[in-house]
């Protein structure tokens, strides 16, 4: 059994560590709410954007073609990951990762290369896969500015269009739902999907809105379809750092409850120990005066 003075410096080791815990949460829950408005704030821009754009792509000429529209083949796959740059923020970087790992199972046939956002993401697929690129330090602040996320899209649209070593785009993000919440996201980037164009659109033709160009499609994709994938890059890099924020404070919490009952159960285990030896020198006192 621990002596006394072992278990009040581990006693009061665990209340420091609380202490950091607590910290760590009041921080998180700072940064999360502005986060978490940014995020609100993007979305209804970003889903739009994609709707909108499909469904032009969508009733465009068959003889228009554009880099960021045009199917290639189905062999070579470029990831993009998002993950956090610190950890303590519980499964938030293993469920990415995991994500990752059944994204190279499901492919196994396919030659697939990662760009990770994200040391955690980095590290974890340096050695078990192909490295296209890497973006460190973009979510650590607790905050994304925009020309960050453009400087991310326009390196994975020039790997699309001007190498043309990739035939397909897949991001993999957490979405934001809830604190407690997160939902990992697979999703094509690249090529830009077209809406109406199959059997299954059919219906749906009839009541989808007739543009009118004003400009050639041309010069309109050239400007907007670079600028949707920008929006796409932004809103993931917005999720991840909600999640992580909102991962990191439900972490923090359950972390200082857990010290809050270690201090408990130490305390009576240290008044325990110290009853006994209290009982134990007075029976010493008692037999020796007893003795005399």
């Amino acid at each position: 059994m621990a002596n006394l003075l072992d278990i009040r410096r581990r006693i009061k080791s665990v209340k420091n560590t609380q202490q950091i815990t607590k910290a760590m949460k009041m921080v998180s829950a700072a940064k999360l709410k502005r986060a978490q408005d940014r995020v609100i704030n993007a979305r209804p821009f970003a889903n739009k954007m994609t709707e909108v754009l499909a469904e032009l792509a969508g009733h465009t000429p068959e003889d228009f073609h554009h880099p960021l529209l045009d199917q290639r083949g189905d062999e070579r796959y470029l990831v993009v990951l998002v993950t956090a740059d610190k950890g303590l923020c519980g499964a938030f970087n293993t469920n990415l990762t995991k994500a990752g790992q059944v994204f190279l199972k499901e492919n196994a046939g396919k030659q697939i290369e990662f760009l990770t956002v994200g040391r955690k993401g980095r590290d974890f697929f340096r050695r078990r896969a192909t490295l296209a690129g890497e973006y460190v330090g973009l979510t650590g602040k607790g905050r994304v500015d925009f020309s960050e996320a453009l400087e991310v899209a326009r390196d994975i649209i020039a790997r699309f269009t001007e190498a043309e070593a990739i035939d397909k785009v897949f991001l993999i993000f957490a979405e934001f739902k809830t604190v407690l919440t997160q939902r990992i996201v697979v999703e094509q980037l690249l090529p830009i999907s077209r809406t109406g164009t199959g059997e299954a659109d059919a219906a749906a033709d009839a009541n989808a809105t007739d543009y009118i160009y004003e400009q050639p499609p041309a010069e309109i994709f050239t400007r907007l379809l670079p600028r949707l994938v920008e929006t796409q890059i932004f809103r993931a890099l917005l999720e991840s750092v909600a999640s992580e924020q909102g991962a990191r404070m439900t972490a923090m919490d359950a972390a200082s409850k857990n010290a809050g009952d270690l201090i408990s159960s130490l305390t009576l285990n240290m008044n325990r120990v110290r009853q006994a030896a209290i009982t134990r020198e007075i029976i010493e006192i008692v037999s020796g005066a007893a003795a005399l």
